[in-house]
């Protein structure tokens, strides 16, 4: 049995009722399925994924001394270990097949032009932070411009109603690991990029237009803001409550750099 069972990892089920794991969840419980009928976890990506689909090798596969990225580049193999954080990223492969080779044309092209080395480069840490823990959302425009603010009363409380118009996507897999067991601070990174209301609610139509808009030079300029994702709406019991958002712990103020400051960048 692969890892993902609760009796071997120690983890538990993930809950494919929750409005976050919704994208992944057929998929997610046909490869746990597989897996608890003895498959290896890359075994069973590979068979959901299909002939057309990426394919999973077992971590071993990986050459010693060889860089994950360029592995995958070369191979169109992607190494995966027992356990959830490499069940999400196979999960989040075959919904954004699109988006996660650019982002690893993008990784092995850094390689090539400056190497592994123990600092990563602007470039190759956003597209890391991208791949682990990136959020996309469909929104009105009233949701995006709370959101920028980081005017969180407003962005849950008064425009709450609003929510219904919306939508959420997990594309990080450590942000989905993470949400197995769920904590009030989990914060995801939204790209700063609104999905358009004309590609719909699918995720499958996402991802062309996602891997359309990810450049180099965008990547490097942090194109995200941040999300404690346990305060959307229908998310999480306790944020019925309007007093869950005032826990400036979690739910952040914008910083505003001193004048003098803002001059000396500008």
């Amino acid at each position: 049995m692969c890892a993902v069972d609760t009796a071997v990892a120690g983890w538990p089920t993930p809950d494919w009722a929750q409005p976050w794991n919704a994208p992944f969840a057929q998929e997610g419980a046909a490869v746990r399925a597989a897996c608890e009928a003895g498959a290896g976890l890359p075994q069973a990506l590979t068979q959901l994924a299909g002939a057309t689909g990426p394919r999973f090798v077992p971590q071993a596969d990986l050459p010693a001394g060889m860089a994950y990225e360029q592995f995958i580049f070369e191979t169109g193999s992607v190494p995966t270990r027992e356990g959830l954080h490499d069940f999400f990223n196979g999960l989040v492969w075959m919904r954004f097949p699109a988006t996660k080779r650019l982002l690893n044309r993008l990784q092995a092209a850094e390689i090539a032009q400056a190497g592994v080395g123990q600092v990563r480069g602007p470039v190759r840490d956003a597209i890391t932070l991208f791949d682990e823990n990136a959020v996309l959302l469909q929104a009105p425009d009233e949701i995006w411009q709370a959101l920028l603010a980081r005017q969180w009363q407003q962005l849950f409380v008064t425009l709450r109603p609003l929510w219904s118009e919306a939508r959420l996507v997990l594309f990080g897999h450590a942000l989905l690991e993470k949400l197995v067991l769920p904590y009030k601070s989990i914060t995801g990174h939204v790209f700063r990029e609104p999905v358009p209301p004309g590609l719909g609610g699918d995720p499958a139509a996402w991802d062309p237009w996602l891997a359309s808009r990810l450049t180099a030079p965008g990547l490097a300029a942090k194109p995200f803001t941040p999300l404690p994702v346990l305060g959307v709406p229908g998310w999480w019991p306790a944020n019925q409550d309007p007093d869950f958002y005032d826990d400036a712990d979690v739910f952040r103020p914008q910083r505003i750099r001193p004048v003098g400051q803002r001059h000396a960048s500008a």
